[in-house]
């Protein structure tokens, strides 16, 4: 599986970004589309996922309400929509894959850069 995010960019405070992330190559009958992020000098963090199966999305706590998640199966395209950015969201959005069957996300993407001005 290879993933490739893109988008990425710099944005004011309030503002908002959408980055994709394009899916090729070996897919499985059922699996999850994550996306992370890693700020500068921290570690990386969940964002959120969406199903590929049933097209349900699930936040992480600080970004529920200003980003959404979704996916356009004919493109094999993921989608992390943000809105009302906040310089904290500044970081490397890196999207990942994984089996719906395992835990562990094992495909990952090379990352795009959001950088939100205050």
């Amino acid at each position: 599986v290879q993933l490739q995010a893109s988008g990425g960019g710099l944005v004011q405070a309030g503002g908002f970004l959408r980055v994709s992330c394009a899916v090729s190559g070996r897919t499985f009958s059922s699996y999850h589309l994550g996306w992370f992020r890693q700020a500068p000098g921290k570690e990386r963090e969940f964002v959120g996922f969406i199903s590929w199966s049933d097209g349900i999305p699930y936040y992480t706590p600080s970004v529920k309400g200003r980003f959404t998640i979704s996916r356009d199966a004919a493109k094999n395209t993921v989608f992390l929509q943000m809105n009302s950015l906040k310089p904290e969201d500044t970081a490397v959005y890196y999207c990942a894959a994984r089996s719906d069957s395992v835990a562990r996300w094992v495909y990952w993407g090379q990352g795009t850069k959001v950088t939100v001005s205050s």
